[in-house]
């Protein structure tokens, strides 16, 4: 394969012309399992490449995945976040920056469902699904908001966002400010491509190098005042329900931190059985590193780790998913406040323990697999730049402050 993609070998538009689309989760997570295996081809050679994934996109529109959650009336998978989470996973075991991709559109693609009226949450579902949009968002919350201002009939946005994930290779973008002379947000979302919104092209990090995660100035943007989303009248109307989007793109994040882990623990393995020597000087030679107990035991560590986080994960999943998926009206702040907790649990476990594994398959695979030809190095990379996205401490003290003193998160952008 060759650095320019594995997808561009394929003929993406026909690839799956002739199979039916899935029709259950099985299905679809079969679906994802392909995908992830042609990614997974040459994700070093892209990796090193460090080119937009305009081509790895196309995969993803191409093999219905875009589509997921969308409605099934309108062409869409109609499946759940439970199985979203899980098709994440499953394209970041091939490519991590894939996965992360495609996890933040799902989020994004749920903006409407989150904090949108009933009309627009019909509308956007039925216009991403038909239109097979990927979407992208300029919402980082470190950064200073955006300033919204009220023209009349429409809403101007100006501003800038460091980091925008999926941005220039997406076809609509997630714009959030807020108005001025309020303490009122506005979300909106607007086609990608037009003169207001200009991409840095600064991405330039130690891992996750192909998400476009790079900075975008929006200079004047308009929107309608009734594609204002959640808004009636110009007056926004609160849900609880709104609040979940931080716990459910948090879980986003843990999905593809699990996927990137059993990506790295699959390529070790193998590697450790093809190509791993063993150790000649230990006094209890082996003919074979397989048989060696230093590497049976530090494997049977990571993997029981692995799969202890991946059991939390799965069940954290399935409860959020079932929140997201019921009226909206009757979530709780009790209900909010203690998936909050769970996610965090799920999180900074799979954050922890995916470093751990990450950096040690070098030890069980050897110094040959060192080789920037083997690409062991491209899990530790990527999972190492994005659990920085918000301190696992922090994670660890809402988890205790629940455990001990029952007390729940506050929402804010981050918990």
């Amino acid at each position: 394969m060759t650095a320019t993609t594995a997808a561009s070998e394929i003929d993406l538009t026909n690839r799956w012309t002739h199979q039916p689309t899935p029709d259950d989760a099985a299905g679809w997570l079969a679906r994802a399992q392909e995908v992830a295996d042609i990614l997974a081809a040459d994700a070093v050679e892209r990796d090193r490449a460090n080119s937009s994934p305009h081509q790895e996109v196309a995969l993803l529109k191409n093999s219905g995945l875009v589509t997921l959650l969308g409605p099934a009336e309108h062409g869409g998978g109609g499946q759940t976040w439970d199985t979203a989470y899980k098709v994440i996973r499953t394209v970041a075991r091939g490519d991590g920056s894939i996965g992360q991709l495609l996890g933040y559109h799902y989020l994004w693609s749920w903006t409407a469902e989150l904090v949108g009226t009933d009309e627009q949450r019909a509308d956007f579902a039925r216009a991403y699904t038909q239109n097979n949009w990927l979407i992208g968002g300029a919402v980082n919350p470190r950064d200073a908001d955006l300033s919204v201002t009220d023209d009349g009939e429409e809403l101007i946005f100006t501003g800038r966002k460091s980091f925008s994930t999926g941005g220039v290779v997406s076809d609509i973008t997630i714009l959030e400010g807020v108005l001025e002379g309020t303490e009122n947000h506005v979300f909106a979302a607007v086609p990608t491509h037009q003169e207001g919104i200009l991409f840095a092209h600064d991405w330039d990090n130690l891992g996750q190098r192909l998400t476009e995660s790079g900075g975008v100035e929006i200079r004047g943007v308009r929107v309608p005042w009734k594609d204002a989303l959640g808004y009636q009248d110009k007056v926004f109307q609160p849900l609880v329900y709104a609040t979940l989007n931080v716990p459910a793109i948090q879980l986003v994040f843990t999905n593809f931190y699990l996927g990137i882990v059993q990506g790295a623990l699959e390529k070790a393995t193998t590697y450790t059985r093809d190509f791993t020597r063993a150790w000649p000087y230990g006094g209890d030679n082996k003919d074979h590193a397989r048989e060696e107990w230093y590497i049976l035991e530090g494997y049977g560590q990571l993997q029981s780790k692995v799969w202890a986080a991946e059991a939390l994960i799965d069940r954290t999943g399935e409860r959020i998913s079932h929140i997201l998926h019921a009226p909206r009206q009757e979530l709780t702040p009790q209900q909010r406040g203690e998936i909050a907790v769970e996610v965090a649990a799920a999180k900074l476990r799979i954050a922890e323990d995916g470093l751990e594994a990450t950096t040690k398959v070098y030890e069980l695979t050897g110094a040959r697999a060192s080789s920037n030809s083997v690409g062991l190095d491209i899990y530790w990379r990527n999972l190492r730049t994005h659990t920085l996205h918000d301190p696992v401490p922090y994670k660890k003290r809402e988890v205790g402050e629940y455990a001990l003193l029952n007390q729940l998160p506050e929402p804010t952008w981050y918990t």
